[in-house]
């Protein structure tokens, strides 16, 4: 659905993007997650028409974005939705009226009986049609975002681009809203393209997530893959240590996934080898409903070969720190 090859862009002197390459496929959920400045909102402005970039190519649907041809972008921008972080609702305008507002952007009729079951659908869909007349300022943040889904999909797009879409709202809202737009890809088909610094955005509903950092793309898979087993730069992103280590002995990092992650390895290890260990430090998390995580045990030095070949044997990923 959308394809990024060799991007670059450019702010003067600033290299923002310096050759960013992506696939998102229809219908995928995409997540691109770094810390601020790394070039992920400037990415999705690129992805969109907002911004120009200097060399490279991104298509979506097999269309190229060219900002230079203003017609066609418009007609492209039709399919892509966008959410923002600050809402972007007009103050004076009730529910109704601002998901509604893209459709008078277009010149189309929003009083109509068709119009009105359509917006009035969206307004239902996202849970808000005790509000239909309700002022921005009378609406909590989670309810703004809400709206704000809904006149994204007012002109029925095939790609739903959200950027920062929850930084601004506490985790239970935030875990609502995602829910939400999961539900959206699931029933509707979209495509949702997803910008965050928030881990736990792409835990929850990525399927795919680029870590971005000075403009480059230093890792690319499912969430899992990136978090559970990071690369030094992902492990800095996330702050994340093994805490203090003993100095003797050897210790072992495990890891669980797809294969390993509802096996009870730890105790079976131990009583099938009689060895003893001291579990040091671990982590379980949830992506989508399946748990995955880490664990560092230390073992005797006389003990590493046996322990490592029953892991291998259990198809445990592990790794000695």
């Amino acid at each position: 659905m959308i394809e990024l090859t060799n991007v670059k862009k450019n702010f003067g002197d600033l290299e923002v993007l310096k050759g960013i390459s992506m696939t998102i496929q229809d219908h995928e959920i995409y997540g691109i997650i770094g810390q601020s400045g790394a070039g992920k909102s400037t990415l999705l402005r690129c992805v969109n028409g907002l911004e120009d970039y200097q060399s490279g190519t991104i298509t979506v649907d097999g269309e190229a974005v060219n900002p230079d041809d203003p017609k066609k972008l418009r007609l492209m921008q039709k399919k892509m939705g966008m959410i923002f972080q600050n809402f972007n609702l007009l103050n004076r305008l009730d529910v109704y009226d601002n998901v509604a507002l893209p459709m008078k952007f277009w010149g189309m009729k929003t009083k109509t009986p068709e119009a009105k079951k359509k917006i009035e659908g969206l307004i239902e869909l996202v849970g808000l049609s005790d509000k239909i007349h309700a002022l921005p300022r009378e609406l909590s943040g989670g309810q703004k975002q809400r709206v704000a889904i809904a006149r994204a999909l007012v002109l029925d797009p095939e790609i739903l681009l959200c950027d920062e879409a929850t930084s601004a709202l506490d985790p239970a809202i935030t875990r609502e809203i995602l829910a939400l737009l999961q539900e959206i890809n699931e029933k509707m088909g979209i495509t949702i393209l997803i910008v965050t610094h928030q881990m736990e955005v792409v835990k929850q509903v990525c399927q795919r997530v680029s870590f971005l950092r000075n403009g480059t793309v230093l890792a690319e898979g499912r969430p899992e893959e990136l978090f559970v087993r990071p690369i030094k730069e992902v492990k800095q992103f996330l702050q994340e240590e093994s805490g203090h280590l003993p100095e003797e002995g050897v210790n072992i990092q495990l890891f669980f996934t797809d294969e390993s992650s509802d096996e009870p390895v730890i105790t079976m290890m131990a009583r099938k080898l009689d060895t003893d260990f001291s579990i040091c430090w671990g982590k379980l998390e949830d992506f989508r409903s399946s748990v995955f995580g880490s664990l560092v045990i230390n073992v005797k030095e006389e003990d590493r070969e046996k322990v490592c070949a029953y892991l291998d044997g259990k198809k445990v990923l592990w790794e000695v720190l």
